[in-house]
């Protein structure tokens, strides 16, 4: 198949190696993987602020850059950008834009899909042939849970990983209280929210933190970071794209750490 990677704002100006790892496993599993050079922001920030008819340009831009015919699927990895497309795109066209802007965004949301998705119930593979031979606990983003329903998926990715010590996390569906433009407006909320998840990952004395969306593992890690914890954040893409061959080691972490501070 060929598969064009949708990078995302936070993957392409903090967090690329999430997106390199993912455009590494789907290679390795023999698909075509390209970058159109034309895609921006989804929108989502602009949308959940209020600018929906603003963040018009936007859908339209999406769905230009991923128009080609010959691309079958439009992969990124954060359950939060993909929600947007997925949940947003089609229903703002419809209320701001013209009928070529509602076609659009609905050829695009069909073929957006988030990594464990893909590789689950597209590519039929949870074993993608990973090794992180660490202890890790996986916290459940809103959007991948609430909007994709993404349920077990990222479970069973894991779960296949040689080596790996997966232990649950209590409270698993609670928000860490990131939200993007929420943390801003409410920060205190935020900040008990995230005080809880940091304390839930710490009762389960994992060594690493994984999750879907880079914006969630940014804020617990700054959490426990500030709390020196000595526990990690990595991206899920990085852990499945770790192998005995080229492993991934904590030096190419770009969450905050306490080294950071």
């Amino acid at each position: 198949m060929r598969i064009a990677l949708f990078s995302t704002c936070i993957g392409d100006a903090l967090f690329p190696d999430a997106h390199k790892a993912t455009a590494l496993i789907l290679a390795r599993l023999g698909h075509e993987v390209v970058f159109p050079p034309a895609q921006t922001c989804c929108g989502q920030m602009h949308i959940n602020t209020g600018y929906q008819k603003e963040s018009l340009g936007m859908i339209r831009t999406y769905a230009e850059a991923f128009a080609d015919p010959s691309i079958d699927y439009v992969i990124a990895a954060s359950g939060s950008c993909v929600g947007a497309v997925r949940e947003q795109h089609v229903q703002l066209a419809q209320r701001h834009g013209k009928p070529a802007d509602v076609a659009g965004a609905q050829q695009a949301a069909a073929k957006t899909y988030d990594l464990p998705e893909f590789l689950v119930d597209i590519a039929g593979v949870t074993n993608v042939g990973a090794f992180f031979p660490h202890r890790v606990t996986y916290h459940s983003s809103c959007h991948g849970l609430r909007f994709l329903k993404l349920g077990d998926r990222p479970y069973q990715l894991l779960e296949q990983v040689e080596g790996i010590d997966l232990v649950p996390l209590a409270n698993v569906e609670e928000c860490c209280g990131f939200g993007g433009t929420f943390s801003l407006k409410n920060p205190e909320v935020s900040q008990a929210m995230v005080a809880d998840k940091a304390r839930h990952v710490k009762d389960t004395q994992a060594e690493y933190l994984t999750g879907g969306d880079s914006s969630c593992l940014m804020n617990i890690a700054g959490a426990l970071a500030r709390q020196r914890t000595g526990i990690r954040a990595v991206h899920l893409a990085e852990i499945l794209a770790s192998t005995k061959s080229h492993p991934w080691t904590p030096d190419s972490a770009a969450y905050p750490k306490e080294k950071m501070l």
